[in-house]
């Protein structure tokens, strides 16, 4: 028989009554469809009836009443095994002494599923019944099955309806803290985390119910304990205390998880006398701890601490209950959203795949979702190497925000990679290409690009750059001095609406040093500005960012320009053209030998650092034996700023063999080879050299020091030590 609490549900939904549900016979008649069968039925078991809010194919008596003939009823068994009830000829069943059942309905064999409620208890079945005899197949229980959990969510449904309904009515008509709570129960709307969730909760226990401290318990998964989020807006005397409990523990928090049930005090004292182990704040009055379900499962806890002792009557509790069910509700809803983000994230990933190497050139890029979004959208970027001296990049906006304009831009994005990989053609005829393709393929997606062909001058290292603009926002170039432009050229027609439209080409040069920018609209949008954009935000941004490494610019922006303001998915494409040796191999006959002063400030190290990397790759030099060199630069450069005298320089030599950098200052004092203690912070730079050289030195000069390293350029030799080790 169904539980009294579910009883109660029920009714309340207004499902009590022997009348003809409109919903529920449509799940019938889809049931008695798939099954091929006499008839199909959804029975709710009551305390002394059984009813038949939906039904299809049964007797006409039993159709009109919409009850079932007094006696056992295969439905009575569903809900007291709380499982399915399977019979293929209900004569034999052992469990049916009574046939007057069988015998009013015609029914020659049975098949039932529970049908459960908003807190997961059996209170009817979903069964489908036949004439005569029938050996019921797992496609059929699989059918079944599957409209039964169709039942038993249009049920949660009506229950949370009327759950809602009722919460709804006591917020009008009851007290203030009613009113607040229904209004403020919005507010967990907004709520995209779990610190959100805890800080709204504490301003509608503040603001509403007049609560001065509250907490929000969750519990471990896997574990047997229950934790705080956090200490913010626990009371001041019980902040210290450890943030989890173990859920066998004498406590209040650990009282109502064990117990499912509201546990409230008058004040601090009755709190102590009822768990005198337990961390207090003596100075608070009443407080509330609410349990959270989901699923049927208690899922945390909600506390509530007032500043006086305070008796609740009924309706407070109520109230306190329904704000436990709102908390856990956003709960719930944080959960979604935090497996869509990763599901969302992966696909991302997944689409843009990383970028490849390109001689002469340092490429990065980001892409940074919208924050109330899915984390996937239509944003995009790429890159394809064409040969030794060109390569094309690529970004775009496919129009919209969920995973259609995902699937969209991965297809368009596809497309444009192919095309460029495979046509030899200016950037204006391969956004026509793709453009064509979107509309005959139909696609019929709407967005912008730009798409940049650069080709290498061999003897100077410089880029021809060729780009064309699909109602995309201009590139922006950082030249080798710092300062930043947008680059000039009228955007033509966005993707998707006239495919036959005239495109153009726009030509510059990117000349060694120069950092191209690409970017999607998001990066820019600013509602506050009278054309909609802050495209000086970014040039801004990136002339503040001109020593910030290649790899590290596209975050730095996006965090720099958009930071938490961030309403639009971007995607940010960075291009470096390196300021190497074009064309040397660095042999043993032609070595490549560079040398340059080294400025003082906070940037020099970066910067020396960037221009060995540039020298070592036009060398062709592997980017392992970069790493290291960069490393090892890194410490060099900083111990001559730090501890040596101007001038500093830095020396590079490469050859077949080897890689040997040098680094140059004013001061006689050469350096110590140390090992100092693991707590000291600093004293390893000449460590590090003496570890990851091949080798390494010293050496007096006229009018200072030089301290180098070598590395091979193929498998490392043995390593040595040109100084003692101190300690």
């Amino acid at each position: 028989m169904t539980d009294a609490s579910a009883l109660r549900d029920l009714l309340e939904t207004g499902l009590g009554e022997a009348t003809r549900d409109v919903s529920f016979d449509r799940l019938a008649r889809v049931l008695q469809r798939e099954l091929r069968t006499m008839g199909a039925a959804v029975v709710l078991v009551l305390a002394d009836r059984r009813v038949l809010p939906g039904a299809c194919g049964l007797p006409e008596q039993t159709q009109r009443s919409r009850q079932l003939p007094p006696g056992p009823a295969f439905s009575q068994f569903v809900v007291a095994d709380d499982a399915p009830y399977v019979v293929a000829d209900t004569r034999q069943d052992p469990r049916m002494g009574d046939l007057r059942m069988i015998d009013a309905l015609g029914i020659g064999a049975y098949a039932g599923y529970p049908v459960r409620d908003l807190e997961g208890r059996a209170v009817g079945a979903l069964c489908a019944v036949e004439d005569r005899p029938r050996d019921w197949s797992a496609a059929d229980l699989a059918a079944l099955e599957d409209v039964a959990e169709a039942c038993s969510a249009e049920l949660r449904l009506r229950a949370e309806r009327e759950r809602a309904r009722r919460i709804q009515h006591a917020a009008v008509s009851a007290n203030r803290q009613s009113r607040a709570l229904l209004m403020l129960s919005e507010a967990f709307a907004e709520a995209a985390s779990i610190a959100e969730v805890e800080e709204t909760l504490a301003h509608v226990a503040t603001s509403g119910l007049g609560a001065r401290y509250t907490g929000l318990a969750l519990r471990v998964p896997g574990a047997h304990t229950v934790a705080y989020a956090s200490n913010t807006f626990l009371p001041p005397g019980e902040a210290a205390a450890p943030l989890v409990t173990a859920i066998d523990a004498d406590s209040p928090v650990a009282e109502a998880v064990r117990t499912r049930e509201l546990v409230s005090y008058r004040d601090a004292a009755a709190v102590a006398a009822a768990h005198p182990d337990v961390a207090l704040d003596a100075a608070t009055g009443a407080r509330v701890l609410a349990p959270m379900t989901s699923g049927g499962e208690v899922t945390g806890v909600v506390l509530l601490v007032w500043d006086s002792a305070q008796e609740a009557g009924r309706e407070d509790r109520a109230v306190e209950q329904a704000l436990a069910r709102y908390t856990a509700q956003a709960l719930d809803r944080v959960r979604m959203l935090e497996d869509r983000r990763r599901v969302a994230t992966t696909l991302q990933s997944a689409m843009l795949t990383d970028l490849p190497p390109v001689a002469g050139l340092e490429l990065a890029a980001t892409y940074s979702p919208a924050t109330r979004a899915d984390q996937v959208g239509g944003d995009w970027y790429d890159a394809v190497v064409i040969d030794d001296q060109a390569s094309v990049l690529m970004i775009g906006d496919v129009t919209g925000h969920d995973m259609g304009a995902a699937a969209l831009m991965g297809q368009l994005r596809s497309m444009l990679r192919t095309f460029a990989w495979s046509q030899d053609e200016a950037p204006s005829t391969l956004l026509g290409l793709l453009d064509r393709a979107n509309k005959g393929l139909g696609l019929d997606a709407t967005g912008t690009a730009v798409v940049v062909r650069l080709d290498r001058h061999p003897r100077s290292g410089a880029y021809t750059m060729t780009w064309s603009s699909a109602g995309h926002p201009a590139p922006v170039v950082l030249d080798a001095e710092g300062k930043a432009r947008p680059l000039d050229g009228h955007p033509d027609l966005m993707l998707g609406i006239v495919p036959t439209a005239l495109r153009e080409d726009h030509v510059t040069v990117l000349e060694p040093g120069d950092t191209l920018l690409l970017y999607t609209d998001g990066l820019i949008e600013d509602r506050t500005a009278a054309t909609g954009t802050d495209v000086e935000s970014v040039l801004t941004s990136l002339e503040a960012h001109a020593d910030t490494p290649t790899g590290a610019l596209p975050n730095s922006l996006v965090r720099r320009v958009v930071g938490h303001r961030q309403r639009d998915d971007v995607a940010v494409l960075v291009a470096r053209v390196r300021d190497g040796a074009p064309d040397r191999l660095a042999t043993n006959q032609h070595p490549l030998h560079r040398s340059r002063a080294i400025e003082t400030g906070a940037a020099a190290t970066g910067r020396a650092r960037r221009w060995v990397d540039d020298l070592l790759e036009s060398c062709a030099v592997s980017p392992r034996v970069r790493r290291d060199a960069m490393l090892l630069t890194s410490e060099l450069v900083t111990n001559a700023l730090r501890h040596g005298d101007p001038p500093v320089s830095i020396t590079v030599r490469v050859d077949d063999d080897l890689v040997h950098i040098e680094v140059s200052d004013g001061s006689t004092e050469l350096p110590v080879l140390r090992d100092p203690p693991p707590e000291q912070p600093g004293g390893r730079g000449i460590q590090l050299v003496s570890r990851f050289a091949t080798d390494w030195g010293t050496a007096s000069l006229e009018e200072g020091k030089s301290v180098w390293f070598d590395l091979g350029r193929e498998a490392p030799t043995k390593r040595r030590s040109s100084l003692p080790l101190r300690r």
